[in-house]
This record gives C-alpha cells, structure tokens and sequence, in this order.
C-alpha cells in the first residue's frame, strides 16, 4: 500500500482512505454495526490507515 504524509508533521497514512460517514448516516439508516466492524478490519488487513470519520460534512450547509 502506498503512503501519504500528511501536512508537515511525520504522520503518514495510505493512500487509499474509506469514508466512514455512509456507516452510520448520511445516506440513509445506519448499517449493520457487525457489517461495519467486519469492513473497517478488513480494510485495515489491506494496508488502510486512513479513515474520514468527520460528523460535520452536514453542519457548515448554508441555506439560502
């Protein structure tokens, strides 16, 4: 898996990320919370260290 340095700092993450928002709400019902579990340890078996787990994507909407 390749990786990523984020910003200036020595943390380095890989490249390809999984965004957690659709597991819990978002796009609907929260899902399975076993499913979920069972999808982030596999992706994490697969070299994934970065996971978007923000709660604002929603908060910052302006409305006109």
């Amino acid at each position: 898996m390749q990786k990523r340095k984020l910003g200036k700092g020595k943390l380095e993450v890989s490249a390809l990320g999984s965004g957690c928002m659709g597991m819990s709400f978002g796009y609907g019902p929260a899902a399975d919370k076993k499913e979920m579990i069972s999808l982030i340890r596999s992706a994490v078996e697969r070299g994934v260290t970065f996971f978007d787990t923000a709660e604002v994507y929603l908060c910052f909407v302006i409305l006109e």
